[in-house]
C-alpha cells in the first residue's frame, strides 16, 4: 500500500478546495460519532453488527485525530511535525479507507447471512466473546499491519522533512506497484460482489412484498446496506479505478505538473467523506427519514 498524495504539488490549484472538505469532514465526522454513540447505548452490545459498528467508531476517531493536522499543512504549506509522523498521518488515510471498507464488508455479509437463513440477529454468546474480537482485530492491526506498513511506508527514497504528504516516488518500485494493483482489484471485486448480492436481496424482497414493502421492518434493514454500498461506490471505488490510470502514468514519474497528480489528490480526499457514514447510519433510522421516503414512495405511486 503505497502512499502517494501529493499535497505539496497542488498547493496553487486545489489546497483551498481540499482544506474545506477535510474540514467538512473533520465536523461531519465529529457530530456522526456523536450521534452513534447515543444511539449505541440503546443497541444489543452482544450484536456481531453492533460490534462492527462500534470498531468503525474506532477507525473514524483515530482517523479523525489526524485531519487538523493535516488541515494546519495545507494552511502553512509548511509540515513541523518531524517526517515519521508525516509518514502516519500520510499513511493513517489509506489505512482509515481499507478498515472502514472491512468493516462494511463485515457488516454486509452478516446482514446478507441474516436475510437468507431468515434470521432476525447474529449474536455473540457472551459480551465478553465481543470484546474478545474487538481486541483481537485491533491487536492483529497494531501488531502485524501498522508495522508493516512503517516498515515500508516511504523508505524507498528520500524525502524533505518540511513538505509532507509526497510519498509517489514509491511507485516506482515494481513490488509496491504489484501491491497496489492486488489491492485494487480486490477491493473492485468484492465491491461488485456486495453489489450484486445486495441486487438480488432487493428484487426478492419487491417479488414477495411489493405492496407493503415500506411496512416490512426487513426493508428498511436492507436500506441502511445500501447506505454502506453507496458509501463503497461513491467514496472508494473511483479512487480505486483511478489508481490503476495513476500507476501507469505518475509511476515512474516526479513532475508534479502531471495532471494525474492533482486528481489523485481529490480522489484521495473524497475516500474521508466516508466519515459521514455514521451520521447517515443515524439518520437512516430515525422517524422522521422513513416518513420521508414513505411520502416520496406514496407521491411517485400518485404520479
Amino acid at each position: 500500500m503505497a502512499g502517494h498524495n501529493i499535497s505539496s504539488c497542488v498547493e496553487p490549484i486545489l489546497t483551498p478546495h481540499l482544506t474545506r472538505l477535510y474540514f467538512v469532514v473533520l465536523i461531519g465526522g465529529l457530530v456522526g460519532i456523536i450521534s452513534i454513540l447515543f444511539l449505541l447505548v440503546k443497541m444489543n452490545t452482544r450484536s456481531v453488527t453492533t460490534t462492527a459498528v462500534i470498531n468503525l467508531v474506532v477507525v473514524h476517531s483515530v482517523f479523525l485525530l489526524t485531519v487538523p493536522f493535516r488541515l494546519t499543512y495545507l494552511i502553512k504549506h509548511t509540515w513541523t511535525f518531524g517526517l515519521p509522523f508525516c509518514k502516519f498521518v500520510s499513511a493513517m488515510v489509506h489505512i482509515h479507507m481499507y478498515l472502514t471498507f472491512l468493516f462494511y464488508v463485515v457488516i454486509l455479509v452478516i446482514r446478507f447471512l441474516l436475510f437468507f437463513k431468515h434470521k432476525d440477529k447474529m449474536e455473540f454468546y457472551r459480551k465478553l466473546h465481543a470484546v474478545a474480537a474487538s481486541t483481537g482485530l485491533w491487536l492483529l492491526v497494531i501488531v502485524i499491519v501498522v508495522p508493516l506498513v512503517f516498515s515500508h511506508y516511504g523508505t524507498q527514497e528520500g524525502y524533505d522533512k518540511y513538505h509532507c504528504f509526497k510519498f509517489h516516488k514509491e511507485l516506482a518500485h515494481v513490488p509496491v506497484q504489484v501491491i497496489n494493483y492486488m489491492i485494487v482489484i480486490i477491493v473492485i471485486i468484492i465491491a461488485v460482489i456486495l453489489l450484486v448480492f445486495q441486487s438480488i436481496i432487493i428484487m426478492l424482497m419487491v417479488r414477495k412484498i411489493r405492496h407493503s414493502l415500506l411496512s416490512h421492518q426487513e426493508f428498511w434493514a436492507q436500506l441502511k446496506n445500501l447506505l454502506f454500498i453507496g458509501v463503497i461506490l461513491v467514496c472508494f471505488l473511483p479512487y480505486q479505478f483511478f489508481r490503476i490510470y495513476y500507476l501507469y502514468t505518475v509511476a515512474h514519474s516526479s513532475d508534479c505538473n502531471n495532471n494525474a497528480a492533482f486528481y489523485n489528490e481529490i480522489f484521495l480526499s473524497v475516500t474521508a467523506i466516508s466519515c459521514f457514514d455514521l451520521l447517515l447510519f443515524v439518520l437512516g433510522g430515525s422517524h422522521w427519514f422513513k416518513q420521508k421516503i414513505i411520502d416520496l414512495w406514496n407521491c411517485l405511486l400518485c404520479h
